[in-house]
Protein backbone atom coordinates (compact mmCIF):
# COMPACT_ATOMS: atom_id res chain seq x y z
CA UNK A 1 0.00 0.00 0.00
CA UNK A 2 1.48 3.36 -1.03
CA UNK A 3 1.61 6.50 1.11
CA UNK A 4 -1.02 7.99 -1.21
CA UNK A 5 -3.40 5.04 -0.55
CA UNK A 6 -2.92 5.41 3.21
CA UNK A 7 -3.52 9.18 2.97
CA UNK A 8 -6.69 8.63 0.89
CA UNK A 9 -7.94 6.08 3.44
CA UNK A 10 -7.27 8.49 6.33
CA UNK A 11 -9.19 11.29 4.58
CA UNK A 12 -12.27 9.06 4.25
CA UNK A 13 -12.21 7.60 7.77
CA UNK A 14 -15.32 8.45 9.81
CA UNK A 15 -16.93 10.41 6.95
CA UNK A 16 -20.54 9.66 6.09
CA UNK A 17 -22.87 10.80 3.34
CA UNK A 18 -26.09 11.99 4.99
CA UNK A 19 -29.24 10.76 3.22
CA UNK A 20 -32.85 11.46 4.13
CA UNK A 21 -35.73 9.02 4.05
CA UNK A 22 -38.82 10.60 5.53
CA UNK A 23 -37.90 12.22 8.84
CA UNK A 24 -34.89 9.94 9.36
CA UNK A 25 -31.27 10.63 8.50
CA UNK A 26 -29.06 7.76 7.41
CA UNK A 27 -25.29 7.79 7.07
CA UNK A 28 -23.40 5.87 4.38
CA UNK A 29 -19.65 5.42 4.78
CA UNK A 30 -18.25 7.69 2.06
CA UNK A 31 -15.55 5.14 1.19
CA UNK A 32 -18.28 2.95 -0.41
CA UNK A 33 -19.91 5.76 -2.43
CA UNK A 34 -18.77 5.96 -6.06
CA UNK A 35 -21.41 8.31 -7.56
CA UNK A 36 -24.38 10.48 -6.65
CA UNK A 37 -26.57 11.03 -9.69
CA UNK A 38 -29.97 12.43 -10.59
CA UNK A 39 -32.76 9.94 -11.07
CA UNK A 40 -32.87 8.73 -14.64
CA UNK A 41 -34.95 6.24 -16.55
CA UNK A 42 -35.03 2.97 -14.62
CA UNK A 43 -35.72 -0.13 -16.70
CA UNK A 44 -37.91 -2.61 -14.82
CA UNK A 45 -36.69 -6.21 -14.66
CA UNK A 46 -39.28 -8.94 -14.00
CA UNK A 47 -39.17 -11.29 -11.00
CA UNK A 48 -37.10 -9.09 -8.71
CA UNK A 49 -38.08 -8.17 -5.14
CA UNK A 50 -40.47 -5.18 -4.92
CA UNK A 51 -37.79 -2.87 -3.51
CA UNK A 52 -35.57 -3.43 -6.60
CA UNK A 53 -36.88 -0.86 -9.05
CA UNK A 54 -34.87 -2.16 -12.02
CA UNK A 55 -31.59 -1.20 -13.67
CA UNK A 56 -29.97 1.88 -15.20
CA UNK A 57 -27.17 2.37 -17.70
CA UNK A 58 -24.45 4.45 -16.03
CA UNK A 59 -21.61 5.23 -18.42
CA UNK A 60 -21.93 1.83 -20.09
CA UNK A 61 -22.42 -0.17 -16.88
CA UNK A 62 -25.76 -1.74 -16.00
CA UNK A 63 -26.49 -1.00 -12.34
CA UNK A 64 -29.39 -2.41 -10.26
CA UNK A 65 -31.44 0.20 -8.37
CA UNK A 66 -32.88 -0.38 -4.89
CA UNK A 67 -35.45 2.00 -3.41
CA UNK A 68 -34.29 2.32 0.21
CA UNK A 69 -37.77 3.39 1.35
CA UNK A 70 -39.18 0.09 0.11
CA UNK A 71 -36.18 -1.88 1.40
CA UNK A 72 -36.95 -0.52 4.86
CA UNK A 73 -40.70 -1.29 4.52
CA UNK A 74 -41.61 2.42 4.37
CA UNK A 75 -44.45 3.71 2.18
CA UNK A 76 -43.59 4.24 -1.48
CA UNK A 77 -43.04 7.87 -2.41
CA UNK A 78 -42.95 9.55 -5.80
CA UNK A 79 -39.54 10.72 -6.93
CA UNK A 80 -38.97 14.46 -7.24
CA UNK A 81 -36.17 16.81 -8.24
CA UNK A 82 -34.35 16.20 -4.92
CA UNK A 83 -34.38 12.39 -5.23
CA UNK A 84 -30.96 10.98 -6.08
CA UNK A 85 -29.36 7.64 -6.77
CA UNK A 86 -26.40 6.98 -4.51
CA UNK A 87 -24.17 4.42 -6.24
CA UNK A 88 -22.29 2.25 -3.78
CA UNK A 89 -19.65 -0.43 -4.31
CA UNK A 90 -20.54 -3.61 -2.42
CA UNK A 91 -17.98 -6.40 -2.72
CA UNK A 92 -16.92 -5.12 -6.14
CA UNK A 93 -20.48 -4.73 -7.45
CA UNK A 94 -22.07 -1.32 -8.10
CA UNK A 95 -25.60 -0.90 -6.74
CA UNK A 96 -27.69 2.27 -6.82
CA UNK A 97 -29.84 3.24 -3.85
CA UNK A 98 -32.71 5.69 -4.31
CA UNK A 99 -32.87 8.21 -1.45
CA UNK A 100 -35.05 11.29 -1.03
CA UNK A 101 -32.03 13.51 -0.83
CA UNK A 102 -28.31 13.40 -0.08
CA UNK A 103 -27.55 16.44 2.02
CA UNK A 104 -23.89 16.56 3.05
CA UNK A 105 -20.83 14.63 4.15
CA UNK A 106 -20.25 14.70 7.90
CA UNK A 107 -17.31 13.59 9.99
CA UNK A 108 -18.62 11.45 12.86
CA UNK A 109 -15.80 10.41 15.19
CA UNK A 110 -15.90 6.83 16.47
CA UNK A 111 -16.44 8.13 20.01
CA UNK A 112 -19.77 9.62 18.83
CA UNK A 113 -21.06 6.33 17.38
CA UNK A 114 -22.99 3.98 19.64
CA UNK A 115 -23.70 0.34 18.79
CA UNK A 116 -27.11 -0.37 17.27
CA UNK A 117 -29.91 -1.15 19.71
CA UNK A 118 -30.71 -4.82 20.20
CA UNK A 119 -34.43 -5.53 20.33
CA UNK A 120 -36.03 -8.97 20.41
CA UNK A 121 -36.98 -10.06 16.92
CA UNK A 122 -35.00 -7.48 14.95
CA UNK A 123 -32.15 -9.78 13.94
CA UNK A 124 -32.24 -8.88 10.24
CA UNK A 125 -32.45 -5.12 10.79
CA UNK A 126 -29.62 -4.97 13.28
CA UNK A 127 -27.39 -6.64 10.73
CA UNK A 128 -27.30 -3.63 8.44
CA UNK A 129 -27.32 -0.90 11.06
CA UNK A 130 -23.71 -0.54 12.09
CA UNK A 131 -24.28 2.20 14.64
CA UNK A 132 -26.07 5.31 15.79
CA UNK A 133 -24.09 8.48 15.24
CA UNK A 134 -24.62 11.50 17.42
CA UNK A 135 -24.55 14.61 15.22
CA UNK A 136 -25.38 17.66 17.28
CA UNK A 137 -28.85 17.14 18.73
CA UNK A 138 -29.76 14.47 16.15
CA UNK A 139 -29.12 10.78 15.76
CA UNK A 140 -27.96 9.39 12.41
CA UNK A 141 -28.57 5.74 11.60
CA UNK A 142 -25.30 4.50 10.12
CA UNK A 143 -25.81 1.78 7.54
CA UNK A 144 -23.47 -1.11 6.86
CA UNK A 145 -23.89 -1.21 3.08
CA UNK A 146 -22.14 -4.57 2.75
CA UNK A 147 -24.80 -6.14 4.98
CA UNK A 148 -27.74 -4.20 3.55
CA UNK A 149 -27.86 -6.59 0.62
CA UNK A 150 -27.52 -10.28 1.53
CA UNK A 151 -25.29 -12.61 -0.46
CA UNK A 152 -28.32 -14.21 -2.13
CA UNK A 153 -29.75 -10.78 -3.03
CA UNK A 154 -26.36 -9.72 -4.39
CA UNK A 155 -26.36 -12.78 -6.65
CA UNK A 156 -29.87 -11.91 -7.91
CA UNK A 157 -28.87 -8.28 -8.53
CA UNK A 158 -25.70 -9.33 -10.32
CA UNK A 159 -27.72 -11.54 -12.67
CA UNK A 160 -30.22 -8.69 -13.24
CA UNK A 161 -27.37 -6.37 -14.23
CA UNK A 162 -25.88 -8.74 -16.81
Amino acid sequence: MSDEDIYEEDIQDNKYLMCKLGAETFGIDISHVTDIIEVQKITAVPDLPEYVQGVINLRGRVIPIIDLRLRFAMDKRDYDDRTVITVVDIRGISIGFLVETATEVLDIPEKDIDPPPRFAGNGERENYISGLGKTGEEVTIILDMAKLVSGEELDILTRAAV
